[in-house]
């Protein structure tokens, strides 16, 4: 038998659960550049309208939209301009290659910088913090697509003048990156080696096409 409330009780009523805000529908509704991420969701973890960064993809935004993305030996680049406070965020899998995709650093670092620089912001006033490179394909370490992601990513902005301000990079850890455009705030959490197989065949497929450093100074936060 299912009680019954007794008289002049409300009932219980469960606290509705937010997935979306008009942000979110804003950004789901508006058009997309070739390359840019288009994945909206709500994150539950952080309370906050979300963005996700697929390989191949980067996204520039003034507000504390969370960028987020999931590395194994691929490289995410976050970008900010701590004067007027634009940020982004890049995932590529190998340092160069044939065509135009974010797929290879040398085009992901340049689509980044100039979609950047197209909402006002200035190579002078930019630093970068760099994730991932991580060895996550057991007995393929001669290929090293992840120290080499990592050497070009760092050559790359030493070359743009670019400053690094902190990295978490190489090792054999699989990352999640998630990064706050708007204040420049990024985190990472390093993920078990063992569960990491999408991430493991997304690395296959980048080693196929390719024929340590330590955590530096800066604000990055572990969750």
């Amino acid at each position: 038998m299912i009680p019954m409330p007794t008289a002049g009780a409300a009932p219980a009523t469960r606290a509705p659960l937010m997935n979306s805000s008009p942000r979110l529908e804003r950004l789901k509704a508006g058009s997309r550049k070739p390359g840019e991420a288009s994945f909206f969701f709500w994150d539950a973890h952080f309370k906050n309208d979300s963005v996700k960064v697929l390989p191949g993809e980067y996204f520039v935004h003034d507000e504390d939209l969370l960028i987020t993305t999931t590395l194994g030996s691929c490289i995410a680049a976050c970008l900010w301009d701590r004067e007027r406070r634009i940020g982004g965020m890049n995932h590529f899998m190998l340092p160069d290659g044939a065509g135009d995709s974010g797929r290879y650093g040398s085009y992901a670092m340049e689509l980044l910088i100039n979609e950047m620089m197209k909402r006002g912001a200035s190579r002078i006033t930019m630093e970068a913090k760099v994730f991932g490179g991580g060895a996550v394909i057991s007995g393929m370490n001669t290929l090293n697509v992840g120290e080499r992601n990592t050497k070009f990513v760092i050559e790359y902005l030493q070359t743009e003048r670019i400053p690094i301000v902190s990295k978490d990079v190489m090792d054999v850890y699989p990352r999640k990156v998630c990064f706050l455009p708007g204040s420049g705030k990024a985190m990472v959490k390093r993920l078990a080696p063992t569960n990491a197989e999408a991430l493991v065949a997304q690395d296959r497929a980048a080693a196929q096409k390719a024929v340590p450093v330590t955590t530096g100074g800066g604000s990055v936060d572990l969750f």
